[in-house]
């Protein structure tokens, strides 16, 4: 079927050109092989299931979140280039101009951050891959206690969501630098399979919202207990 020439690939309105200082896909896919060098150089990850997600289209990637290399991680490993809703703090000195060159979304977690909306909005409407830590923050990585982004994203756009857990990133802290993993330890990364959030109404109020977050986290939950087992890892001692 021909897509329609003013319509993204998820089915939403493009409001005319990319806005200036938008993500760029180049960008994200240079960043995918900085992440593939360093990961692959610095650990040893083991993937499991990245022929769950989709080969072409939006898609989310709905990460666990328990240590800083997470997401460097998830960039290196995924299949295809990915745009992470990074929080602000993380945008400091080179750091600011690196990120968002290859490609990554500063967010304000403070507030409603329209700017950092419309940026991902545009990157799943383009067919692109959007990467969210649904805790929002740092913490245990087990999926108990979610954003709403993650719901309204989806709904919003109708871009299946693919489960992700990173286990491993805490089992012991480095002896060259504490606050990463060892060296060549073995961080397990794996992917579940795709679902869609919403209910089939394409309803977005807030009820519809709160009920597709309380779907959201029952998948991602299921798949943070089957990825344990199957990597034969214990709650706590990933």
């Amino acid at each position: 079927m021909r897509r329609h020439p003013r319509r993204g690939e998820a089915g939403g309105p493009v409001n005319g050109p990319s806005r200036k200082g938008a993500p760029s896909r180049k960008g994200a896919a240079v960043g995918r092989g900085i992440g593939i060098g360093l990961m692959y150089g610095l650990w040893k990850p083991r993937v499991l299931g990245a022929w769950r997600v989709p080969a072409a289209g939006p898609v989310i990637l709905a990460v666990n979140h328990s240590h800083n290399i997470d997401g460097p991680m998830l960039m290196g490993t995924a299949p295809r280039p990915v745009h992470f809703l990074i929080k602000k703090e993380a945008f400091i000195g080179p750091l600011d101009p690196f990120l968002l060159s290859i490609g990554q979304l500063k967010v304000d977690r403070e507030t409603t951050d329209r700017a950092a909306v419309t940026d991902a909005l545009g990157v799943l409407q383009g067919g692109g891959v959007l990467g969210i830590f649904p805790e929002g923050s740092r913490g245990e990585g087990d999926f108990a206690s979610l954003r709403s982004g993650l719901a309204y994203f989806a709904v919003r756009t109708g871009a299946p969501i693919v489960p992700v857990a990173v286990l491993g990133s805490t089992d012991r802290r480095g002896r060259l630098i504490s606050a990463l993993p060892p060296l060549r330890s073995r961080v397990d990364v794996v992917f579940g399979d795709a679902f869609d959030a919403g209910d089939g109404s394409g309803r977005r109020t807030r009820r519809a919202m709160d009920d597709a977050t309380l779907r959201i986290q029952k998948r991602l939950t299921a798949h943070l207990d089957n990825a344990r087992r199957l990597t034969g890892r214990r709650a706590g001692l990933e």
